[in-house]
């Protein structure tokens, strides 16, 4: 087990009734707490944020919620979204959470997980979560973790049912630890802007 030690910004994608992203996520969260690291859980059915008007930095009185959640995301060394396909692309659920900060996020990076009902995993929704990430300034790390056909990787219940999943996640959260730790130790170091 790695005793190095982040905080993690996981960012749920799907706002559904019977979402199978909330079981990717508790299992991810439960292996990035396993790793010692800190997860801010940020689900945006819990947020209720309205459709993206202005901003963080543009309002003048941001609620409670948004307070918060822009404190999550700026304390974050890393972030983690767990998106869905939806259209070939990421639900508009994660990109209006996403939305509402920009600075926040310069120069730390992100590391994708998708899932899907099909045979690839999600890898659309990656693919254009990826850019979304580039130009919000938290490059995505070059692997990504899907789950394709999802309702059969985990119970009704949210258990894991397909272990060989525990050991691929690993490497995954490897790489991930090691571009946080790379792009902390060059903040510290400055920034170019």
């Amino acid at each position: 087990m790695t005793v190095f030690m982040a905080k993690i910004a996981l960012i749920i994608g799907s706002v559904r009734s019977d979402r199978q992203g909330i079981k990717v996520a508790r299992w991810i969260e439960k292996n990035l707490l396993n790793r010692n690291h800190t997860v801010f859980f940020i689900d945006p059915l819990g947020l209720e944020l309205p459709l993206l008007d202005r901003m963080y930095k543009e309002m003048s009185h941001p609620s409670e919620v948004l307070q918060t959640l822009r404190n999550q995301i700026k304390e974050a060394d890393g972030y983690l979204p767990i998106t869905p396909e939806y259209n070939r692309s990421t639900s508009s659920a994660m990109k209006n959470t996403l939305d509402y900060f920009l600075e926040e996020y310069y120069f730390k990076p992100s590391a994708i997980v998708s899932y899907s009902q099909g045979s690839f995993g999600g890898i659309n929704a990656t693919q254009q979560l990826r850019l979304v990430f580039a130009e919000l300034g938290a490059p995505s790390i070059p692997s990504s973790f899907s789950i394709p056909r999802v309702h059969t990787v985990f119970s009704n219940d949210g258990k894991l049912l397909d272990e060989s999943y525990d050991k691929r996640v690993v490497r995954f959260f490897e790489e991930f630890e090691w571009y946080i730790e790379a792009l902390e130790k060059q903040r510290k170091i400055g920034v170019p802007y």
